[in-house]
């Protein structure tokens, strides 16, 4: 472990010196400054020469500015001989572009992955894509955590009655099976028609919710539409309280005003993305850390063990 420096970006220092925290290990020292044009400058101020380097950086707002930060990063260590180099991205900015849709536009996260490959990563450690084929958009090895057994223990300890678990929309059933086998509840999905990229139609409910605690999942809460808008239905539908959950809270185009006015009792999100002010004084809302789940990735992967086994039970894992 002598060998292991974990640094990090401006984007979210707070959870990199949780990480640095849970394996014992002080965060490497860097300079972070920008010239007077506004460009950034980045200089890693200690000897990284042979070291297994962890560069903890979300790619969220400003998504430009946190990208290019870690694209340098991660250059000033790869020619400082860092002996691997590995890009920790809790978000993963520009994810949702993954495919090629219409005409005329790029795959915005198959971009972002070949210019952290040609920067000089030499593997990436990430929290919940939005679309799990992302990680084939990589030439070098890339861990995927999920957080689902984060949420779960939360869950359970709020002893939710009659429980079902909704998908928001149809691409999300995956998820949300999987935490209403987790939990134990019955499974419902909304069929979601987006109409731009600020609003939503939510159509039917296929499943039912009357007289049921609801959750839930999604990866993410950008401005909120999906979710208030499925909520209001599943209310019309009889379900008795909604929770939401969701990784990313990335709550932007009056995302937080439509929470504080939807039919939600309570939103839980993860640190991967810092709270804005704005956000903290919603009531409802609670963020689970996962510094102890990208620690002991971290850890791992810097000793080579599996990463998968973080996710089976714990009567199942070994080294």
């Amino acid at each position: 472990m002598n060998l292991l420096k974990i640094f990090s970006g401006s984007a979210n220092r707070p959870l990199a010196e949780a990480v640095a925290k849970y394996l014992k290990k002080p965060l490497g020292q860097v300079t972070l400054t920008r010239f007077p044009d506004g460009e950034l400058f980045v200089k890693i101020t200690e000897d990284v020469r042979g070291r297994d380097i962890f560069i903890v950086q979300p790619t969220c707002a400003p998504q430009n500015d946190n990208l290019m930060e870690l694209l340098l990063f991660i250059d000033a260590a790869h020619r400082a001989s860092a002996d691997r180099i590995t890009a920790v991205i809790p978000y993963y900015g520009y994810a949702r572009q993954d495919r090629k849709d219409e005409g005329r536009t790029p795959i915005s996260a198959k971009l972002v992955a070949n210019m952290l490959e040609a920067a000089g990563a030499d593997r990436v450690l990430t929290v919940h894509l939005h679309a799990h084929q992302v990680q084939g958009f990589f030439d070098i090895p890339v861990d995927h955590l999920l957080p689902d057994r984060v949420f779960t223990r939360h869950f359970r300890a709020m002893r939710l009655e009659n429980l079902t678990v909704v998908s928001p929309d149809v691409g999300n059933v995956k998820t949300a099976r999987n935490y209403a086998e987790l939990l134990g509840g019955d499974l419902a999905i909304i069929d979601k028609e987006r109409v731009s990229g600020l609003d939503v139609r939510a159509g039917s409910l296929i499943g039912t919710v009357r007289g049921c605690d609801v959750l839930m999942v999604d990866d993410m809460i950008t401005s909120g539409a999906t979710i208030t808008r499925a909520a209001a239905l599943l209310k019309q539908e009889g379900a008795r309280d909604v929770h939401v959950a969701a990784t990313h809270p990335v709550l932007c185009g009056g995302a937080v005003r439509r929470l504080r006015g939807a039919p939600i009792k309570s939103v839980t999100v993860t640190d991967t993305i810092p709270l804005s002010d704005e956000a903290r004084k919603l009531g409802n809302l609670r963020q689970l850390g996962l510094a102890r789940l990208l620690g002991e990735a971290i850890r791992r992967i810097h000793l080579h063990q599996s990463v998968s086994k973080l996710f089976l039970p714990k009567s199942e894992r070994r080294a």
